[in-house]
């Protein structure tokens, strides 16, 4: 989003971004980024770069994402069922999940509970409760009891395999296995401090800040725990605040953010607008506080070109999205990551214009 000079010399101010000006969701790049085996990792430009391979991170994105969809499309269902057999491949028996696998068809690590197992869990998770095909769903629900099994040191890990367990719960509120996994990561994530000026669990502000709001708020809602509920909307309602820069998202860069420490503003990360999405929609859905559409809109917002350097962070040519905001502008390669964040957004996206034409008004309390 750029500004012109009319003729007479001024200078035109664009618009404010509407939430009409936000596509659908466009599939093409991620199509165009998977093949006969899972979702390839990195791209060039729009250009995948097979040498890099495959994770079990994005592959978990892309079925998450699909099984969201209301009304996949046959190739849809297609790549969903391609990035579950993915993942009941890279999973161990004790609940483990490799996470690189090479264009040669070799894994390269060994099966462990790191942010990928989380990731795993969360896409099975989606899968076993949102997808329109019945024997995903099934397939999906063995492979999540399996993951399940394990649990995990790190935060962020366990916050993924909890929204995971969430999904489940939500369909079956009788499920014993994801109701102790919501419940163990609520209590790896702690509630927040009391003090008012760091409003969180955690000495720093790292990556994928708004997960770890997001499963107290599930956890809160699907165990009844008022206390986790308050904690996590809490939590949330203060990174917005912290993530506010003169009206639009600003969200935390590579290297994070301190107390005493000035905010710097790059590189900031796609996955990071999305993560904020999520958060947020949760957070409306749980409470039925529209209040919560306005920073959601905000996320939205972001790709669009409502952020730090005000440029758009997507290709509508090609329906990928640029890896990140750099304090020269985007990196204009489009990965897996970012496509699926920007693919995830629009989703919300279109949530949201269901309920509204135009950008939301108010805001957090």
């Amino acid at each position: 989003m750029t500004t012109s000079k009319a003729p007479n010399g001024l200078r035109l101010v664009p618009p404010p971004i509407q939430l009409a000006d936000a596509p659908q969701p466009d599939w093409s790049h991620v199509i165009r980024l998977s093949d006969d085996t899972g979702l390839l990792e990195h791209a060039r430009n729009a250009t995948v770069r097979r040498e890099h391979g495959y994770c079990v991170d994005d592959v978990s994105r892309g079925l998450l994402l699909i099984c969201r969809e209301p009304r996949p499309t046959v190739q849809l269902v297609g790549l969903a069922e391609r990035y579950l057999a993915f993942l009941t491949h890279a999973g161990s028996a004790d609940g483990g999940f490799r996470n690189r696998f090479s264009y040669g068809r070799t894994w390269e690590d060994d099966p462990s509970t790191g942010d990928w197992w989380g990731r795993a869990l969360w896409g099975l998770g989606t899968a076993a409760g949102r997808s329109t095909v019945p024997w995903i769903r099934r397939e999906a629900l063995n492979a999540f009891l399996i993951g399940c099994r394990a649990r995990s040191s790190w935060p962020r890990a366990m916050a993924f395999a909890g929204l995971g367990a969430a999904e489940v719960l939500r369909t079956d509120p009788r499920a014993a296995e994801a109701a102790q996994l919501l419940t163990d990561a609520a209590t790896v994530i702690g509630l927040p401090p009391g003090q008012a000026d760091w409003v969180w669990p955690e000495p720093e502000l790292t990556y994928s800040n708004p997960a770890l709001a997001e499963v107290l708020i599930a956890a809160g809602d699907l165990l009844g725990d008022e206390q986790l509920l308050r904690g996590g909307l809490r939590m949330l309602a203060w990174l917005c605040r912290e993530q506010d820069q003169d009206g639009h998202l600003s969200v935390v860069p590579v290297g994070g953010w301190r107390p005493g420490v000035p905010k710097h503003r790059f590189d900031q990360q796609p996955i990071e607008a999305a993560a904020t999405a999520d958060a947020c929609a949760t957070a409306a859905a749980v409470t039925g506080d529209d209040r919560w559409d306005e920073q959601l809109f905000r996320a939205v917002a972001w790709f669009l070109g409502d952020n730090d350097g005000k440029q758009p962070m997507y290709d509508p040519l090609t329906g990928g999205c640029y890896d990140g905001l750099t304090v020269n502008g985007p990196n204009v390669n489009q990965g897996a990551e970012s496509t699926l964040a920007l693919v995830s957004t629009l989703q919300h996206a279109r949530t949201l214009a269901s309920r509204s034409a135009t950008r939301p008004s108010g805001g957090l309390a």
